[in-house]
């Protein structure tokens, strides 16, 4: 359980780094600048190792977040980088980070991880 907590505040911090990275920013922005794709992906790399890393109980717990298609991502990540289509990290960012940050807040308010 306090493993989980220390996890769960880990993947928090790498969602709000990449919101960094990328605030203001548009699609074109991120496709021109290695160095926010570069920041992007190992954060969204950190993140899923993470969530490796919490317990089955948790992950039981919480069915409504994809465990399995995020430990595929980041295997994606890590041995198949030179196939990672930016664009669709790019949609990822945008579209499922803020969905999976408010549910990850959800977790920590019930872990009392604040």
């Amino acid at each position: 359980m306090k493993d989980d907590r220390l996890y769960l505040v880990h993947i928090s911090e790498c969602i709000t780094r990449i919101e960094e990275y990328t605030d203001g920013k548009e699609q074109k922005d991120f496709l021109d600048s290695y160095l926010i794709q570069d920041a992007v992906l190992r954060n969204l790399q950190v993140l899923a190792e993470s969530t490796q890393r919490l317990s089955p109980e948790i992950k039981n717990a919480h069915p409504d977040i994809p465990w399995r298609q995020i430990a595929g991502f980041r295997n994606i990540l890590v041995h198949d980088y030179l196939g990672i289509n930016l664009k669709q990290i790019w949609l990822l960012v945008e579209k499922d980070l803020p969905d999976l940050i408010s549910k990850i807040d959800v977790m920590r308010r019930e872990l009392g991880a604040e």
